[in-house]
């Protein structure tokens, strides 16, 4: 139920709307969108070819030299959030990262997509670094907070689900909620940083060739800089082990 509120000079007006109108509403404002914006935004094309002019100018050779293929040194595993730009946060450009990005950048080693990228990032481009990338008001972290469910997304989230029940004595001591909050992220980057430990084609590179380095980062919303959580192949390695030893 929708309650909306309309104050006049005549007095106040409470409206209280079903969930079956909220949706009919919905599905009508939404009608109307598709049926004036069914093609691509010009806007859209129009900043492509600025992108492009401005490229040029930067570089006269910039398109020619992306056809000669990429050599990045690192794969960027991030959150999707749209307020995390993987190049621009970095002050990389074209062709200086591989990115995998998913809700609450996690590191699921059942997920086909990602698992496909680790490897072709591992064997393929032998990328010095995996970096995961976690960001502070997260929407992903939230949502694995909430009390009810989200369909897809609740599954998704379980992982989270499970840092949190990891931590609850670190976190229970943090009387701050933005600062709880906080710490979830990074604990959320810390446990991602492991699972990436985890796959067997990660460690063998490792042991072989000593890459690739695997390491946590905290984008700030609020102030644009990055925090380096300092993790360390050696000691995931040491604690992946001591864990699994430990299930024996």
């Amino acid at each position: 139920m929708v309650s909306c509120e309309c104050n006049s000079k005549q007095g106040s007006l409470t409206t209280t709307i079903s969930e079956n109108e909220e949706i009919e509403i919905f599905q009508i404002s939404n009608r109307y969108y598709e049926q004036e914006h069914e093609e691509l935004p010009q806007e859209l094309f129009e900043g492509n070819a600025r992108w492009v002019e401005q490229m040029h100018e930067n570089d006269s050779l910039f398109f020619e030299k992306l056809t000669k293929g990429q050599n990045p040194n690192y794969l960027f595993i991030g959150c999707s959030d749209s307020r995390v730009p993987a190049e621009q946060i970095l002050g990389l450009g074209a062709g200086d990262l591989f990115v995998h990005r998913n809700i609450a950048n996690v590191v699921n080693l059942t997920d086909h997509s990602l698992n496909a990228v680790i490897q072709f990032a591992v064997e393929n481009l032998k990328v010095k670094h995996i970096i995961v990338c976690g960001h502070y008001d997260c929407g992903g972290i939230k949502a694995a907070l909430a009390p009810h469910d989200h369909g897809p997304l609740h599954s998704w989230l379980c992982e989270v689900k499970e840092v949190v029940d990891g931590n609850k004595a670190e976190l229970s001591v943090i009387n701050s909620k933005e600062k709880r909050m906080e710490k979830i992220v990074e604990l959320n980057v810390i446990q991602q940083c492991k699972n990436v430990m985890k796959l067997n084609r990660v460690q063998k590179s490792w042991k072989k060739y000593g890459i690739p380095h695997i390491q946590g980062i905290v984008f700030d919303i609020k102030t644009g800089q990055l925090i380096d959580l300092e993790i360390k192949n050696s000691k995931l390695y040491d604690e992946i082990k001591e864990s699994h030893d430990s299930e024996l």
